[in-house]
């Protein structure tokens, strides 16, 4: 049955060299794809229990080990803004009221804070997790605000700043849930709970 709620949730096809780039630097491809392993993992644990609709939007091609009950699509667009945009446009499209996006690199995502991202939206446009860097992990949003993905500092530290001044110019609300961590370079692993996981897969972890 569907409802009028959809959790769009990017994931990344798993490929070395192609997955958590920044963190490959210092702990190489093959551990890399670990890490990204296993926060797709984390992913597909902490939204399993959401009784909305849920749309997993792969980089390249459809995994079908993952979220194997779920509706599948392909990402389009040039960059992560255009991406984000037509993913939300479709969805506004097929008719879901409210939508939330989040990305799969989050070590602290859980379903309670994906469901207090749709609760806001009674009361907000828009809804923002942000990121420990700067920019932000989850987006929701009950219509479609194109602005929000125009002209912007993608894997800037002010990305998130400039996305909410642009938000008050245009007198749209908004709310901010919790900040989390999401895992791009190695302090990020390092502050995170699977940082213990990847000790263990390596006696001489990287200092």
């Amino acid at each position: 049955m569907k409802s009028e709620q959809l959790v769009i949730i990017f994931v990344k096809n798993v490929k070395a060299g192609m997955v958590k780039t920044r963190l490959a630097k210092t702990i190489g491809h093959e551990e890399a794809v670990f890490v990204y392993t296993r926060l797709l993992d984390i992913t597909e644990q902490a939204t399993a229990p959401l009784k909305m609709n849920k749309r997993i939007s792969f980089s390249e091609t459809r995994m079908e080990s993952r979220w194997p009950h779920d509706e599948k699509t392909v990402q389009n667009g040039v960059d992560l803004g255009e991406r984000m945009k037509n993913a939300f446009k479709n969805g506004f499209a097929d008719g879901y009221k409210k939508i939330v996006l989040i990305g799969s690199d989050l070590p602290e995502i859980s379903s309670v804070i994906i469901e207090d991202a749709f609760s806001q939206l009674n009361n907000f446009d828009t809804v923002f997790g942000p990121a420990d860097d700067g920019g932000y992990y989850l987006i929701g949003m009950s219509e479609m605000n194109s602005c929000i993905f125009e002209n912007k500092p993608w894997s800037q530290p002010n990305l998130l700043e400039k996305t909410l001044a642009e938000l008050r110019e245009n007198k749209i609300t908004t709310h901010l849930l919790s900040t989390l961590n999401d895992v791009d370079t190695f302090e990020d692993l390092k502050n995170s709970c699977l940082y213990i996981e990847y000790c263990q897969r390596n006696t001489q972890p990287t200092k």
